[in-house]
C-alpha cells in the first residue's frame, strides 16, 4: 500500500514528502522555461538542493500520473468523474515534463517512472474510493509544497512552488467535494 494513503496528519504528509516524496512544484519549471533562463543561472550555492527537490517533484509526478492512471482503468470512475481524473493527470503530466526540462537547465538529470507502483488497487470498490485516495494524495501535495518552499536557495523556485500549491489545493478541494466533503475544511493549510 503506498504510505501516503495511510496519512492521517498534513504534518505526516510534509514529512513524508520531503523524506521520500510527495506531488509539489512544476510551477518552477513554468517560470524557468517561460522564457527565463536567467532563473538557471541564478540558482547559487542552492543549486544541487534545488535540483534535488525538483527530481523529487518529479517522481511524485510520475506517482501522480499512475495513480491517475490506475484511477482511469479502474471502470469504477462515471464519465463526469473520469473527465476530471484525466485532467488532473493532465496536469500532472505537464508538471512532469517541464519539471525534468529544468532538472536538465539546472545541469541535473531526471528521474523516470519507476516500473511499477505500489498502490491499493484491491481497495478500490467504488469510485467513491478512487475519490478519496486522489483526495489524500493531493492533500499530501498540498502540504509538501509548503514543506517545499523555505527550502530552495533559489528564491525563484520558491515562488513557482507557492503558485503551484494553489493548483494541487484547487485538485484536493474538487476532490473533497465530489465526494460529498467540504471542499475547503480548515481556514488554514498545514
Amino acid at each position: 500500500m503506498s504510505s501516503f494513503l495511510q496519512i492521517t496528519r498534513p504534518q505526516e504528509a510534509r514529512r513524508l514528502f520531503l523524506g521520500q516524496s510527495g506531488l509539489l512544484l512544476s510551477g518552477a519549471a513554468v517560470a524557468l522555461l517561460a522564457g527565463r533562463d536567467a532563473l538557471a543561472a541564478k540558482t547559487g550555492d542552492g543549486k544541487a538542493q534545488d535540483t534535488q527537490i525538483l527530481n523529487t517533484a518529479l517522481g511524485a509526478e510520475l506517482e501522480a500520473i499512475a495513480a491517475y492512471q490506475l484511477g482511469a482503468e479502474s471502470k469504477l470512475l462515471q464519465p463526469p468523474v473520469l473527465d476530471l481524473a484525466v485532467t488532473f493527470q493532465g496536469h500532472h503530466k505537464a508538471h512532469a515534463d517541464l519539471l525534468a526540462k529544468t532538472i536538465e537547465k539546472l545541469g541535473g538529470k531526471p528521474v523516470v517512472a519507476k516500473s511499477a507502483y505500489h498502490f491499493p488497487a484491491d481497495q478500490l470498490k467504488s469510485q467513491e474510493d478512487v475519490l478519496r485516495v486522489a483526495a489524500r494524495l493531493e492533500q499530501g501535495a498540498v502540504s509538501a509544497c509548503l514543506g517545499a518552499v523555505p527550502l530552495f536557495g533559489n528564491r525563484d523556485l520558491s515562488k513557482a512552488a507557492a503558485s503551484i500549491l494553489g493548483d494541487e489545493a484547487m485538485h484536493w478541494a474538487v476532490l473533497r467535494q465530489a465526494v460529498g466533503d467540504a471542499p475547503v475544511p480548515v481556514a488554514f493549510v498545514s
